[in-house]
């Protein structure tokens, strides 16, 4: 299901329960991390980057999907020149994936990269990373230093026993020292590894000992359901806390449900403005089959850009309140449905009526008749 997106669909940052970690910001792309700006949501190709038109293909539909940056794997000289044609492409930030090679680094900031993602580990020597450092510089784009868990260095592996929190946040710390030695000033970290408690605990240490802005994320989660709640349990535990200026959900699927997925989370936490379905789970109560009125309505709202929240439910128990609490709601009955908005009583409708006339009336909020959302205090 696609979701809006883009600055329409809200993206200026919202009042949310909790307080966001102050980190210093880097621009990519025209793309703010850090400093109070709005999380944002990023993904990857999965295209032979050589494949110029199916990478520059996927990149657009990444960007209408809602991603904001677009990372693309640059894994050898053909597939750097290749970059630089899928830049003049598209207009979304892209961000070269590097390792190994340090040459390719500088020839994808050559070709227009908004930001080089690197895992200074595996690209080499002083002498050649200080060389990335110039090139980024040189074009004013920031780096992304990368810890996984899956490629820590032998030493701290060693020292820590394997991939534990403590060697990654040791790693990270030492890269961007190594960074900031070279010369490099505008840098982002992540820190990530397959399992929720080992990226949390990691990621909670280094925010104890950077103020860098930090790209989240629960790398190879896998696939399907478990995949999902993996990411989105990783992602909430450490948004919720305030941390994290932008995120990938990493999953062995289609990008764009990677993008699907990551604007969900942010919505979830009020992180992100946008249009929100709430439907009853059904019970014995419920007197008519809620599933297909809600699937209706959740493929109508994907046309939406303010951000109402849209009840469908099922009962007189918490029915009827839920309607009301929303910006506009449905509160189901046998072969009829209740129809309100903004805490108010419309009219009564024939149940098989009830989902088209529920999306006319957020169709008219939406585009202007009524602009202010329902109040709804936080809690």
């Amino acid at each position: 299901m696609a979701l809006p997106s883009g600055p329409a669909a809200g993206c200026a940052p919202v009042q949310t329960p909790w307080p966001r970690r102050l980190t210093r910001q880097v621009t990519v792309g025209g793309v703010p991390l850090g400093g109070g700006a709005p999380v944002s949501v990023q993904a990857m190709t999965k295209t032979d980057t050589r494949d110029v038109a199916a990478t520059a293909a996927q990149a657009q539909a990444l960007a209408e999907a809602g991603a904001e940056i677009v990372r693309i794997a640059v894994p050898d000289e053909e597939a750097a020149a290749a970059f630089g044609r899928v830049r003049r492409l598209v207009a979304v930030p892209l961000v070269a994936d590097i390792h190994f090679d340090y040459r390719l680094a500088i020839e994808a900031a050559r070709q227009g990269a908004d930001k080089l993602r690197l895992n200074p580990g595996n690209i080499g020597d002083d002498e050649r990373l200080g060389q990335v450092v110039a090139a980024a510089r040189e074009r004013g784009i920031p780096l992304r230093a990368g810890v996984n868990a899956g490629s820590l260095e032998p030493d701290l592996r060693q020292a820590h026993g394997g991939p534990t929190p403590a060697a990654l946040a040791e790693s990270a710390v030492r890269t961007v020292a190594r960074l900031e030695r070279l010369g490099a000033d505008d840098i982002v970290v992540s820190i990530k590894a397959a399992d929720v408690p080992t990226t949390v605990a990691a990621t909670r240490a280094l925010v104890e000992r950077s103020d860098r802005p930090l790209h989240l994320g629960i790398t190879e989660a896998g696939f399907g359901e478990e995949a999902v709640i993996a990411s989105t349990a990783g992602l909430a535990i450490l948004l919720a806390e305030g941390i994290g200026d932008t995120l990938r959900v990493s999953l062995t699927d289609d990008p764009c449900r990677e993008v699907e997925v990551g604007l969900r989370v942010l919505r979830a936490l009020e992180l992100r403005r946008g249009p929100r379905l709430i439907s009853c789970p059904a019970c014995g109560r419920c007197r008519v089959a809620l599933r297909p009125i809600a699937e209706q309505v959740l493929a109508g709202m994907a046309t939406l850009r303010t951000p109402l929240r849209v009840a469908v439910m099922g009962c007189e128990v918490n029915g009827p309140g839920e309607a009301r609490e929303a910006d506009v709601g449905l509160a189901a009955g046998k072969g009829k449905a209740v129809l309100f908005a903004r805490g108010r009583k419309l009219r009564t409708v024939p149940i098989e009526e009830a989902a088209e006339a529920l999306l006319a009336e957020a169709r008219r909020m939406d585009e202007g008749e009524a602009t202010e959302p329902h109040p709804r205090p936080l809690s």
